[in-house]
């Protein structure tokens, strides 16, 4: 249950926290979370690695693997889109 709560505290808390950011820190925050998001793919490993729960625990472990991957990349390409749209065309 406490866990519960700290589930749903921290989504109120992220709602606030993000709403009030201006429009022109978007990018930097958006990058700095993906580096960070990195940190859940090393997570992933560890979990994959380990022989906890036998094939469903490998098999979710790796499952874990592919989803943050696929966050973290596609974090930088949408990343890299927006930045794209602020240099200047020749």
């Amino acid at each position: 249950m406490l866990l519960f709560f700290v589930f749903v505290l921290s989504i109120f808390l992220g709602f606030e926290l993000i709403s009030k950011v201006p429009s022109q820190l978007h990018t930097p925050l958006m990058s700095g979370s993906n580096a960070i998001s990195g940190i859940t793919i090393v997570g992933a490993l560890i979990a994959a690695g380990f022989d906890i729960g036998g094939t469903a625990g490998n098999i979710l472990g790796t499952l874990a693997v592919a989803f943050a991957t696929i966050n973290v990349v596609g974090g930088y390409l949408v990343t890299d889109r927006m930045l794209r749209m602020f240099k200047k065309k020749k």
